[in-house]
């Protein structure tokens, strides 16, 4: 008899219409070695407008790539304030109901594997999971209250802090196996003098890790049929940069232009796709600086992003140096970058990191636009064998990060 196994992941909403993602790729693995999978996720979509409408009930089953998406209805919400604290909790109390009715139409799950952002969905599937009397593998890919902590929203003697810390030791007590997408989940854990060892509740020898990583199948696919004409990236003259994601305040775009203004006699041509509120501002302030070298291309459809991932000489990916690095990184933006077989530019050390590790870039210590742009000429001036050793390397990390031994992993957990 097939297992049936539900990943609730409150936005996994944006892999429905994407057809790709971290658990649309585990449930695609997972219908192929003859399991089968349902996604659990908000009919709202995190970022967009787009709403999967619910009209009568709290959900509704629509099926992508042969996977169903058990769409959970929620109240819209427009910013990160308190609409959208209450779409959060909309979700955990509709996931309840959802997932009654939906065992009685389809049979039971034999294991729920619930996944962060936010805690309340691995709240749900631990509570759901006891009332089925089955295991739940709750995953952690943020940690929640840590990551307010160190982004300075909430002061550490802030009393409320305390209330989220011992939810958060709940949780990983309660789970029956627990999952970190970054490596250093289990140092965490330890720092935290949570673990046995520290006379804490919980067993460390029940935690795993498994990364994010890349459907390489799917990005081959894309990088050879969904293909962008663009002048700019097909020219083989200029050493070409590329960004790709949001562009907010938190993602420092701002640092490459002012990386872009120091290179303006080098050949060095920045091409930056997405969107977001810092978008025009940064427009605005190229033009107002005569900044000739960055090109600001707009929002793609992220079928596109192999092809210009594959063009770039270079990959870059933008963060500010945080305490939470120390337990590793599992930025979905790199694993595209290591699939294009071209070097990344990650611009804040980390511990565990898959790019030092393989050798497959650079990973900067100090992140100002000088050592940004300097790191930018070392790449550029490299003569042909070291570059392309760069790029095997990063296409062997992209192999052992692909989602099919990803998969593997996740079912050695499953099956224990």
């Amino acid at each position: 008899m097939k297992k049936k196994i539900w990943l609730i992941n409150h936005y996994a909403t944006d892999m429905y219409f994407n057809e790709g993602g971290r658990h649309y790729w585990f449930a695609k693995n997972l219908l192929q070695k003859g399991y089968e999978p349902t996604i659990f996720c908000a009919n709202t979509r995190h970022n967009a407008g787009d709403i999967i409408e619910v009209k009568s009930g709290k959900y509704i089953v629509k099926a992508a790539g042969n996977i169903p998406f058990v769409f959970v209805k929620t109240t819209v919400y427009s910013s990160n304030g308190l609409d959208r604290i209450i779409n959060m909790v909309t979700f955990y109390k509709n996931l309840f109901p959802a997932s009654k009715e939906n065992a009685k139409l389809n049979g039971k799950p034999d294991i729920i594997l619930a996944s962060s952002v936010h805690p309340l969905t691995l709240v749900a599937g631990i509570q759901i999971a006891k009332k089925f009397g089955i295991p739940c593998i709750c995953e952690v890919r943020d940690l929640w209250p840590e990551t307010f902590v160190d982004l300075k929203i909430i002061n550490r003697n802030n009393p409320i802090l305390k209330l989220l810390y011992a939810g958060e030791k709940w949780i990983y007590k309660k789970a029956d196996k627990l999952i970190f997408t970054m490596e250093g989940g289990k140092d965490y854990i330890i720092e935290k003098g949570w673990d046995k060892s520290h006379h804490g509740p919980i067993d460390i020898s029940k935690v795993y890790h498994i990364n994010n990583g890349v459907d390489l199948e799917e990005f081959d696919y894309n990088r050879k049929h969904y293909i962008i004409e663009d002048k700019d990236l097909e020219d083989e003259n200029t050493f070409k940069v590329v960004y790709t994601g949001s562009i907010r305040l938190a993602n420092k775009v701002g640092k490459i232009i002012d990386a872009a203004k120091l290179l303006s006699d080098q050949n060095v041509k920045f091409l930056i796709w997405g969107d977001g509120d810092q978008l025009e501002p940064l427009r605005k302030r190229i033009k107002s600086e005569n900044i000739r070298n960055i090109c600001f291309k707009g929002r793609i459809d992220k079928k596109y992003i192999p092809y210009i991932t594959s063009k770039a000489n270079l990959n870059i990916i933008l963060y500010d140096n945080v305490p939470l690095f120390k337990y590793g990184s599992s930025s979905n933006k790199m694993f595209d970058s290591l699939a294009s077989g071209r070097p990344t530019l990650f611009t804040a050390k980390h511990r565990y990191s898959i790019i030092s590790q393989y050798g497959a870039g650079l990973v900067m210590e100090d992140n100002s636009a000088e050592s940004i742009a300097e790191s930018i000429m070392y790449f550029k001036n490299l003569n042909k064998n070291d570059y392309d050793k760069y790029c095997i390397n990063a296409r062997k990390a992209a192999q052992d990060y692909d989602f099919q031994n990803l998969t593997k992993k996740l079912l050695n957990i499953i099956e224990e």
